[in-house]
């Protein structure tokens, strides 16, 4: 496969560094400046965040269900930023098929596209979406969007590993008593 390399990009923010919780992005994008550009906007941002870059739907696929050698080790993600279109399988089959995958579903999926028609804005909600951005032209604007998305699922991964720890305590309480 000729996909992106699977090494981290971590971004971490002046306020980040120290969180328990660093907030896991699997980013499905096939273009090299959108995911440069991405990577600038949560560096920038406040948030401890790592990045894992996959370059269509088919190969997140394999990551989020740790097909093949390459992806054997990966770690279910925080929150996944989807491009909508894409080579091999687009963005709207992709929210299809973890829309229809019991383990899968839970996880967060903001739609990055250039497109701000309503209905393609309505069809990526339908398919599951928790969110749309519209790739702008206007950097600035983008990079404020993403910051402020990257410190909105930062504080629900924060939560959801607290409850993942809480509920790991009550465990050990119960089975020591």
């Amino acid at each position: 496969m000729s996909g992106a390399p699977m090494t981290a990009i971590v971004a971490r923010g002046e306020g980040g560094g120290g969180s328990a919780a660093r907030l896991l992005i699997l980013l499905v994008e096939d273009e090299p400046a959108d995911a440069h550009l991405l990577r600038v906007a949560l560096s920038e941002s406040r948030v401890d965040a790592e990045v894992e870059h996959v370059v269509d739907g088919r190969e997140a696929l394999e990551y989020l269900r740790r097909q093949g050698g390459r992806f054997l080790l990966a770690r279910r993600p925080d929150l996944i930023l989807l491009d909508l279109n894409m080579p091999r399988m687009d963005g709207r089959e992709f929210l299809a098929e973890v829309r229809d995958d019991q383990s899968l579903r839970s996880i967060p999926v903001v739609v990055l596209s250039t497109s701000a028609v309503e209905r393609d804005v309505l069809a990526a909600h339908r398919l599951g979406a928790a969110g749309y951005i519209v790739k702008t032209a206007d950097v600035g604007a983008f990079i404020d969007e993403i910051r402020r998305l990257a410190e909105h699922w930062s504080h629900e991964a924060i939560l959801a590993h607290n409850g993942k720890r809480t509920a790991a305590a009550v465990d050990a309480t119960e089975t020591r008593k």
